[in-house]
């Protein structure tokens, strides 16, 4: 017996019968009772699992036991994994440079060196998953400098953690240099980092650059007991917030500087929380920090608390030009002799329980209004054409196009036999951890979470939701809510992606006519994860993408324009581009790359 696949390409295509992908098509036909589309983009993301694969690991699932076989289960049905990085005992004397290197656990690299120099150089670069610990590195070490540049830049979801590293170490330095720029989901940890160090400084230059989400840095007992510690963070978290616990605390004339930290960010969030606290003589400078910056939240908790002689200014800070929220806390309370000074300081602050001595406030805007500077920032974090009105759907017409490139780690549905056994609940994240391999507290954990409770998330007024593993989970929320008459579609590709465009022929899906559909956007997760949920009252469109110098085409686009715009927050990211506000204008954008829209069939 063989299934045959009609319209997935010139010559038929045999599958065996009992592999996933031949049961989707089975349900598709069922189901839908239409030719599966000709783009078959949809059976690309159906399992490669094959037949005795697919049966094998579904009877480990039934036992929950599929964490036994996690490394040859990720691998034959193309999930999201994350690699082993237990310690290992090797320890390296002499000077090392990494070059073109990716995914390495480091221990003892440096550790009682006397001076020396390691070189990480385009280190992990465009890479999907990147996955690195720093155990014990430059502990004890005397002048041992170590150089990080270009490190996991352009990379998917990257998991560092450094830990002791340059304990007690004196002199030398480290330098992070376009250290993961443009990364989607960055989460670096910096634990007892330069702990008892003396004059080891560190230089962040164009960390986390233009990053997405994620969890940001966390630096926990970063240089405590340090003596003479200077750290410089320029152009800092540009895009991922950054949790700062008991970093300089106890610490001897330690020299911070924060210069563009955050500028130009979006959303971010940044906690400093006993932050200094009884230090000694301290140096704490923050220039033009979260500077033009969206919204965003920064929390002050026992900064510089009972410390002594302790300088800090704060200059161009949190300039927003949408309201941010900083609180300030136990503000240099029990400090002795301090200095703090806030010179043209943003706006929407909380000082509570702060020291009222020693403390300065100069140009402190209280408030601010909506003004032509405003808008001028405003697309330095709207992406150009992410957003645009349903009237630039003509031919003719030249616009931007932004990237509309799937960031997300390349991953396949997992069949319905497999993923209807596996926990899906954020009560169940412990025995997904273990079916998993996440640790405590780790990226992989927080990952899940995050998406089993946007998952869980009550849905908004008027919207049908459900998230799916399968494809055929998916079909069966299509067609619950738009009937068996059914078609889905995607942008063609991403030709045109960043770069000015110009629209073709456009034809509107069910003649123009205002419809709805469900839409589905990939979610972070092991296995192939949509979040797909119905929108009511849009319009869909087709629209040949042309070169707009050749006038050839190089794209099929599919956009959505949301004509109830009513229930969106005010800050939402398409009010600010097009300058308008809830309920007020239509809002159209592109399905991006991997995303897809279910309507009703013409």
């Amino acid at each position: 017996m063989q299934v045959v696949f009609a319209g997935v390409s010139d010559s038929l295509v045999s599958e065996n019968p009992f592999t996933p992908k031949a049961s989707v098509v089975r349900y598709w036909n069922k189901e839908i009772r239409r030719e599966i589309p000709k783009t078959h983009f949809l059976l690309n993301k159906v399992s490669p699992l094959t037949a005795v694969d697919s049966a094998s690991f579904s009877r480990l699932a039934a036992q929950n036991d599929i964490g036994s076989r996690l490394p040859s289960f990720c691998s034959a049905a193309k999930l999201f994994c994350f690699p082993d990085t237990s310690p290992i005992l090797e320890k390296h004397s002499r000077d090392v440079k990494f070059a073109d290197y990716a995914i390495k656990n480091f221990t003892n690299y440096g550790t009682d060196r006397l001076s020396g120099v390691d070189s990480f150089k385009n280190y992990s670069e465009n890479n999907n998953v990147v996955v690195d610990s720093f155990r014990r590195y430059s502990r004890d070490s005397v002048g041992h400098k170590e150089q990080f540049s270009n490190y996991a830049s352009e990379s998917n979801v990257v998991d560092q953690s450094f830990n002791t590293y340059a304990a007690e170490a004196t002199g030398g330095s480290g330098d992070f240099k376009n250290y993961n720029t443009e990364v989607n989901n960055p989460n670096l940890r910096f634990t007892s980092y330069a702990d008892d160090s003396n004059a080891h400084g560190e230089t962040f230059t164009k960390y986390t650059e233009d990053a997405n989400a994620g969890n940001g840095q966390s630096f926990t007992s970063y240089g405590k007991n340090g003596n003479d510690i200077p750290n410089d963070f320029s152009s800092y978290g540009e895009g991922a917030g950054s949790g700062f616990s008991g970093y300089g605390e106890s610490a001897n004339g330690a020299n911070d500087s924060f210069t563009s930290y955050g500028s130009e960010s979006n959303g971010q969030q940044n906690t400093f929380k006993s932050y200094g606290d009884g230090g000694n003589a301290a140096v704490d400078s923050f220039s033009s920090y979260r500077d033009e910056a969206n919204v965003g939240d920064d929390s002050f908790r026992s900064y510089a608390k009972n410390s002594n002689g302790d300088k800090v200014d704060f200059t161009n800070y949190g300039q927003t030009f949408n309201e941010g929220t900083d609180k300030f806390t136990g503000y240099g309370k029990g400090a002795d002799d301090q200095s703090i000074g806030f010179k043209i300081y943003g706006r929407n602050n909380t000082f509570k329980d702060y020291a009222k001595k020693g403390i300065t406030f100069s140009r402190y805007n209280e408030s601010s209004s909506e003004t032509a500077q405003v808008r001028s920032v405003v697309n330095k974090w709207v992406e150009p054409g992410k957003f645009f009105r349903e009237r630039m759907l003509r031919q003719g017409t030249v616009m931007p196009m932004p990237d509309i490139k799937d960031k997300m780690p390349e991953r396949s549905f997992l069949p319905r036999s497999i993923v209807s056994k596996l926990p899906f609940s954020s009560s169940k994240i412990d025995e997904l951890k273990r079916i998993f391999w996440a640790g405590d507290n780790s990226t992989l954990e927080t990952v899940m979470l995050d998406a089993l409770k946007e998952c869980e998330r009550a849905p908004s007024p008027g919207e049908t939701k459900r998230c799916v593993g399968s494809v055929e989970d998916m079909i069966d929320f299509a067609t619950s809510v738009l009937g068996r008459n059914v078609e889905v579609r995607t942008t063609e590709n991403v030709k045109g992606s960043k770069l000015n465009i110009k629209i073709g022929t456009v034809r509107g899906i069910n003649g123009g006519k205002v419809t709805k559909s469900v839409s589905c956007h990939q979610s972070l997760y092991p296995y192939l994860l949509y979040y797909c949920h119905s929108v009511p009252k849009v319009r869909v469109y087709e629209a040949d993408i042309l070169d707009p110098n050749s006038r050839e085409k190089i794209n099929h686009g599919v956009a959505i324009c949301h004509l109830d715009t009513s229930s969106w927050s005010r800050n939402h990211g398409a009010f600010s581009a097009l300058g308008s506000g809830p309920g007020q204008i239509e809002v159209c954008h592109w399905i991006f790359e991997n995303d897809m829209t279910w309507t009703i069939a013409d």
